[in-house]
């Protein structure tokens, strides 16, 4: 999407695990950013892509490492603010004069504490009012002589030039991470940077929602085009700005495979159909998914069936359509970041993901991706700012293969029924309780084994199932919801009488890594 008219602020990525917060702590200053790896930001590209400043991010490379990665030289003589971080300070500091080196017990991993030098830098309002800054470092080799016109404003007792700068030219350069948690001030220094750099503050969902209609007009024509419709955030999001762009030339095609929530395809239904007017096809196919699924157990398997399940019958609805030109995906940034990531994207698999991957270029068709330059929270804001209901832009993410992977072991009707019950009084649970809105997503999942009961004076042999609420900021990382007992036992007691089929309750505890937040 052509973004030119934003004051835009440019990210090299040298490959750190953590640039994407950088970028989310920019976009929730309202300033448009984009990260590119450093292979690809050449003097060609700083000219056309022509930022209001630049950040160096971290890296795992050593500076001192022959062929170890570099910024354009062209980038010090553009005239506009630098900010260089870990990896990124010495990048700056060995391109510009000054000297990096290794050992002498001056590695830090883990939080630091920094003290002022006793210059006043404007980066740095807001910072030592207490004292001594916390922030989170991460390098084993250290700046050993910084570059002419750097002076030092920050020294931790492993970093004698935690922070660096020479104001003249507005270079920056400090050795420790401020868009971690763990540097709790890190907010306000972003904040700070962009100010010195005199961002305005000019992206916003309005201003985005206005752009991006714009370009889908200009983009699709008077063409067709299609959409798949998940019930999520994100495609939900992408039908009702592409519908409020071409109207009618848009039509959703929503495949219910039988594996949704309680109510879940009436709910999707009835607001794309009756509240939107949105042409939708309503594609109950069920049953051929379920039949597919029967005897499966193995997880890899059952995702793989449903993926090609899905673009076999999304295909045929589609066509059912006729003349669409276009294909409407809800991608997001962070797609995009990985697919052309410092690394090339991750190495290992750890479970299939679920999407209509390979019909482009099956159909003929060409993508309109109107979100791809969102993050998940940019995303639920465009979606309050387009008027869909707030209960439904803050739902919690659902995955494509549905409860197919909260049923562990092989899927039948009456597993599916159970656990569309079960799930309907847990998420009612953390509703009354107000909780929704504190947790990143909950389900239930129920397990491959029966337990013996005992309800009144009766023996049972039931299901047992487990709870599953996490916390997380985008869900590459995780942490259990920390529930009261009193909140657990409840909830237990609801289900165990209210869910026939479930007579055991447990609450999984563990966090992500080592789990992931999907028990498949």
């Amino acid at each position: 999407m052509d973004t030119h008219t934003h004051q835009k602020l440019l990210i090299i990525d040298f490959g750190s695990q953590v640039t994407q917060l950088i970028a989310r702590r920019l976009r929730e200053l309202n300033v448009y950013c984009e990260i590119h790896p450093y292979q690809n930001v050449t003097d060609a590209f700083l000219s056309q892509f022509a930022p209001q400043a630049v950040i160096l991010s971290g890296g795992p490379a050593s500076v001192i490492d022959e062929g170890s990665p570099r910024a354009p030289q062209s980038l010090f003589n553009m005239g506009i603010p630098v900010l260089g971080i870990c990896y990124g300070q010495q990048v700056m500091m060995t391109q510009l004069g000054g000297l990096v080196e290794t050992g002498h017990g001056t590695a830090e991993f883990g939080r630091a504490f920094i003290t002022p030098s006793g210059k006043s830098l404007p980066l740095l309002e807001g910072w030592f009012a207490g004292g001594p800054e916390q922030v989170w470092m991460s390098h084993g080799d250290h700046v050993s002589r910084i570059a002419p016109g750097f002076d030092v404003y920050g020294t931790s007792p492993n970093a004698p030039f935690a922070i660096t700068a020479d104001t003249s030219r507005n270079f920056y350069a400090v050795q420790f991470h401020p868009e971690v948690h763990h540097t709790p001030n890190g907010g306000q220094f972003y904040r700070n940077f962009v100010k010195l750099a005199g961002f305005t503050g000019d992206w916003t969902m309005k201003a985005y929602r206005e752009q991006a209609i714009a370009e889908i007009r200009e983009q699709v024509g008077d063409a067709k085009v299609i959409c798949g419709l998940s019930g999520g955030v994100d495609s939900s999001v992408a039908a009702v700005l592409i519908h409020e762009a071409i109207g009618d030339q848009l039509t959703c095609v929503f495949v219910d495979h039988g594996l949704l929530r309680k109510g879940e395809a009436d709910e999707v239904v009835t607001m794309f159909r009756d509240n939107y007017n949105i042409p939708l096809v309503h594609a109950d196919e069920s049953e051929l998914f379920l039949g597919a699924l029967d005897g499966q157990s193995d997880p890899e398997t059952k995702r793989k069936i449903i993926g090609k399940l899905f673009i076999d019958v999304f295909e045929k609805h589609a066509k059912s359509v006729g003349g669409a030109k276009f294909l409407a995906q809800g991608t997001l940034y962070p797609d995009v970041i990985e697919s052309v990531s410092f690394s090339g994207g991750p190495s290992v698999t750890i479970k299939s993901h679920h999407n209509v991957g390979g019909l482009p270029e099956k159909m003929g068709l060409k993508l309109v991706e109107p979100l791809r330059e969102l993050f998940k929270d940019e995303v639920r804001a465009l979606g309050r700012e387009l008027g869909l209901p707030p209960s439904f832009v803050g739902r919690h993410p659902f995955p494509g293969p549905g409860l197919a992977i909260r049923c562990p072991g092989e899927i039948t009707r009456q597993k599916l029924d159970i656990l569309r019950e079960a799930d309907a009084v847990y998420l009612d649970q953390i509703r009354k309780h107000g909780l929704y809105d504190e947790i990143w997503q909950a389900y239930v999942a129920i397990l491959p084994v029966r337990t013996v009961g005992v309800m009144g004076d009766g023996r049972t042999y039931d299901y047992a199932c487990a709870l599953r609420a996490v916390t997380s900021v985008d869900g590459m990382t995780a942490d259990y919801y920390p529930f009261t007992h009193d909140f657990l036992g409840e909830t237990a007691t609801r289900l165990i009488n209210e869910v026939k089929g479930i007579n055991r309750v447990t609450y999984d505890i563990t966090s992500k890594p080592p789990g992931t937040i999907e028990w498949e």
